[in-house]
């Protein structure tokens, strides 16, 4: 059992390097998504700076406003530039994840030191025979081993978006209530 565990953070990291390798051949490495970051990293440093020195005066409002839709719409098309080649990672990534649960099938890989939540047993005690739910399958280990160790390969490989432009929340994705703060 013990070395299922290390063989399946052996394949986290892996495929979390892989993954970023992908990202850096599709994205990072690009001319365009290069100029749009440094543009989102300027603007995030400037409505902060703006930010800090808030004023009443209805001018300084709208130029902090103009300033704020023009930060949405870099980071939107940041973005969307990542998007594509998240597609086809995704694809990729989908196909190893079928070969190693196939691998993994009907293995217990750990012993949980506690009974999960019912809406978490169906995916810690996936395809495992049995009603020991303490028991944990390949799919539930490999998704906690990815959440934690990608981010941290993305951190040490300076791949990780900065402070500035994440405290900012202005992504594709962020909700409207954030945006408009």
């Amino acid at each position: 059992m013990l070395s299922d565990c290390i063989l399946i953070v052996v394949i986290s990291v892996c495929t979390a390097f892989l993954g970023e390798g992908l990202t850096w051949l599709m994205v990072y490495r690009t001319d365009k998504y290069k100029k749009l970051k440094a543009e989102v990293e300027k603007q995030s440093k400037k409505l902060e700076k703006q930010r800090e020195t808030e004023t009443n005066d209805r001018v300084q409002k709208k130029k902090l406003e103009r300033q704020e839709e023009k930060l949405k719409t870099n980071s939107r098309d940041l973005s969307l530039v990542k998007m594509k080649s998240m597609f086809a990672i995704g694809f990729a990534f989908t196909a190893l994840l079928s070969m190693f649960n196939s691998i993994f099938d009907g293995r217990v890989v750990a012993n949980l030191p506690f009974t999960p939540i019912s809406f978490v047993q169906g995916i810690s005690h996936r395809n495992l025979p049995g009603e020991d739910y303490t028991h944990c399958s390949f799919i539930f280990l490999y998704i906690l081993c990815t959440m934690s160790i990608r981010q941290n390969i993305q951190k040490l490989l300076g791949l990780a978006p900065s402070r500035a432009a994440s405290k900012q929340g202005t992504g594709f994705f962020t909700p409207p209530s954030q945006l408009g703060r």
